[in-house]
């Protein structure tokens, strides 16, 4: 793989060219589209077992492991020097951690108005991501630039989904950032080491789309133990944690370009 420093942003003209191509292609690619309205039966969800007088219990308490994942990034993005662009990475766990509250809201009385609020911190958790990684892999300048209206475009998303039942732009909001993980990865060279769990996170996501997508068929399998939407949250949160052990375990790469780097970082 070709890398170049992320500090040195003139040399690497075509492959920020790239990266433009990939990111408004993708938005082509999806405007393109006929409109996707949102399927009303994604609020059945397999298990509706109820405990303690809370409906879908198992639904609900699952996002627990996003408020205690969020907080403990944001403590570490506090304490933490090595970070490109500190705001974007508070801005990306603290949506993680209102993502807890607002899934759980949703999973009390699954509707497309409680669901609102659980995909709003949810767009503010994936722009944060967005904007701590551009300013890690191209430059801490992009990230700045880019934060805010990332924030807008994300929250902007939902809102357009609710007004005209309209996913297509809250899809590519959602599927953005860990698109171009495996690009930035490819295109540019770290400032940190620990990146190899960039695609363990991304991983995890993945599988916990895979889990939501066959959320009944887990559910029969488990014999009625976890449904797919609840393994859902575990996996999503275990990709933050991800994350979290990337930010806390790190150092930052020697400036010679002559350092060699070891597999285990």
């Amino acid at each position: 793989m070709i890398k170049t420093s992320p500090r040195h942003p003139s040399g690497v003209n075509w492959r920020h060219a790239l990266l433009l191509i990939v990111v408004v292609g993708a938005l082509a690619l999806m405007l393109m589209m006929q409109p996707i309205a949102q399927n009303p039966d994604y609020h059945d969800f397999a298990d509706r077992r109820a405990f303690f007088s809370i409906p879908n219990f198992f639904d609900v308490i699952s996002n627990i492991p996003f408020l205690f994942v969020g907080i403990a990034g944001i403590l570490a993005c506090h304490r933490s020097r090595l970070m490109s662009y500190r705001p974007a990475w508070i801005t990306f766990f603290t949506g993680v951690a209102i993502v807890s509250a607002g899934s759980a809201w949703y999973h009390l009385n699954p509707t497309n108005d409680t669901l609102v609020w659980d995909r709003l911190p949810m767009t503010i958790a994936l722009m944060g991501l967005l904007a701590a990684l551009l300013a890690e892999y191209v430059h801490v300048r992009l990230g700045r630039i880019l934060l805010v209206p990332a924030i807008l475009a994300g929250l902007f998303s939902v809102i357009y989904w609710q007004r005209f039942d309209d996913l297509r732009f809250y899809v590519w909001i959602q599927f953005m950032p860990l698109l171009i993980i495996p690009v930035l990865m490819t295109l540019f060279r770290p400032s940190y080491s620990r990146q190899w769990l960039l695609p363990v996170a991304l991983s995890c996501y993945m599988l916990a789309k895979a889990a939501e997508y066959y959320d009944r068929e887990v559910f029969a399998f488990s014999q009625s133990l976890i449904s797919g939407h609840t393994l859902k949250h575990l996996l999503a949160a275990s990709g933050c944690y991800a994350v979290l052990m990337m930010l806390k375990t790190r150092k930052p790469f020697d400036t010679n370009p002559n350092h060699r780097r070891t597999r285990h970082e």
